[in-house]
């Protein structure tokens, strides 16, 4: 079982940081362990998807549920990993907000006894998925 908690104090408003976060067609731009997403269906505020992750190129089965400008919630189905993935925002002012980011999944297989490295390596790319969400946001209009 892999599961651990992150997150990242951002100076913008959270309607700037929710218009990436939500956009979840974009996940493969700031979360670099997603390599491609395709929407196989949308009922609502959930997609059902598959997303190419960078280990070994597999396929993740997920359903995401976005709820409107407080969480997006994957859930993993199939794939080397299942469980799920919550992003939240909060304000933190009216020019600042806080991310969270809270996984919990389980890894299949032979994987399992990697889990130690593994949660390692997911932390470092969501931490630096929240970096390039921060820059993006923070940027001064040119």
């Amino acid at each position: 079982m892999v599961n651990f908690h992150t997150s990242k104090k951002m100076n913008a408003p959270v309607s700037d940081v929710w218009a990436i976060l939500s956009d979840t067609d974009r996940e493969p731009e700031f979360w670099h362990g997603t390599k491609s997403i395709k929407n196989i269906s949308k009922s609502g505020n959930t997609v059902e998807r598959e997303a190419v992750i960078a280990f070994k190129n597999s396929v993740c089965k997920e359903l995401v549920t976005i709820e409107p400008m407080k969480s997006v919630t994957t859930d993993i189905t199939e794939g080397p990993l299942k469980g799920r993935k919550t992003v939240v925002i909060n304000a933190d002012g009216e020019k600042a907000c806080v991310v969270d980011v809270e996984w919990d999944i389980k890894l299949s297989g032979m994987m399992g006894i990697f889990s130690k490295m593994v949660k390692k390596h997911i932390l470092q790319g969501t931490n630096d998925a929240l970096d390039r969400i921060s820059m993006t946001v923070e940027r001064s209009p040119d």
